[in-house]
């Protein structure tokens, strides 16, 4: 997140372990960044806002994602569907593709 966009996803790759050498996790957190001043230390504050957290699932190496939690519009059309579901698919499969994020 920048001084101009207030809007961010913070994305972490989980996996694979020890147990299960084809599961891996995304964990994918979108917030909104509010900037402030603290008075009484002098220093400026960083708070995110309308944080949600949904995390999405493979046993096949990052083929194939499953979402968890799944309550929030995404793309902003008003409604909950399977645009939104795609478009975290996709964003988990292009995340776990990227070797050195």
């Amino acid at each position: 997140m920048s001084f101009f966009n207030r809007r961010g996803i913070f994305l972490q790759k989980l996996g694979p372990t020890i147990v299960d050498p084809n599961e891996v996790l995304v964990s994918m957190q979108f917030a909104l960044k509010e900037d402030s001043w603290d008075a009484d230390k002098s220093v400026k504050t960083v708070n995110l806002l309308d944080s949600t957290m949904i995390i999405a699932s493979s046993n096949d190496g990052g083929q194939s994602f499953r979402l968890g939690n799944m309550s929030k519009d995404v793309d902003g059309d008003g409604d909950i569907d399977a645009d939104d579901k795609t478009k975290l698919l996709a964003l988990a499969k292009a995340y776990v593709s990227i070797v050195n994020p």
